[in-house]
């Protein structure tokens, strides 16, 4: 989450020093939004909803937490992880179980990427909005988003846990996006999207991010 919140700051810092003229290097390759009053693709996923990250129905039907868990459940379970009924109460006043709605349909070819439900998209300034897609146990590559006027500026922010290199940025050389202008202007993103990107130490490797999102903007 930290690693999350520093990024988020540094693109906001770059997505600034951009817009006020202070960056005199060209930003990472822009693609122009082909706007329309009907995007292409099936939206479907955004009825589909998951349990946050380590939520699971146990044996005995009940829903528990395995993983990143309050400390205090452990002690409202018996022997056979059975949640007690007197603790029942008290068990979901500490775990979350809502429903969350998937945002995000995509496939990628990227470092570690297993796959993503979740993008979240904030609004800058009246026609600026930057998002990210959020990773799990199995997913450490992000799609990071900057939309500015009429062009997106992709990039994928690779946080591994395979190596000590740190945070890599692959930066887009290429792609389409087709968004949805009236759903725009009521702050919802519903978008198509197949990026290109480049890997400096591989650039033989193929590298993209396509599919669709469909979430409202904060």
């Amino acid at each position: 989450m930290r690693n999350r919140l520093l990024i988020y700051i540094g693109l906001l810092i770059f997505f600034t020093s951009w817009k006020t003229g202070r960056v005199e290097k060209l930003p990472p390759s822009e693609i122009a939004i082909q706007w329309t009053s009907h995007v292409k693709g099936d939206f479907s996923f955004k009825k589909s909803w998951s349990y946050p990250e380590g939520i699971f129905r146990n044996e005995f039907g009940q829903l528990s937490c395995d993983g990143l868990c309050p400390p205090e459940i452990n002690q409202m379970k018996d022997e056979d992880g059975k949640i007690l009924t007197d603790s029942l109460n008290s068990f979901y006043n500490l775990v979350d179980t809502t429903h969350l709605y998937h945002s995000i349909r995509s496939e990628a070819n990227t470092y570690e990427w297993g796959g993503t439900n979740f993008i979240t998209v904030r609004r800058i300034d009246q026609d600026s909005v930057i998002g990210y897609t959020h990773c799990n146990v199995s997913t450490h590559s992000s799609l990071y988003l900057i939309i500015v006027g009429n062009k997106v500026t992709p990039t994928i922010v690779l946080e591994s846990i395979t190596n000590s290199t740190g945070t890599k940025v692959f930066l887009c050389v290429g792609g389409e996006i087709s968004m949805d202008k009236k759903l725009w202007k009521e702050n919802i993103l519903k978008a198509s999207f197949d990026f290109k990107f480049k890997d400096p130490e591989n650039p033989n490797k193929p590298m993209f991010w396509k599919g669709w999102i469909y979430t409202k903007i904060g």
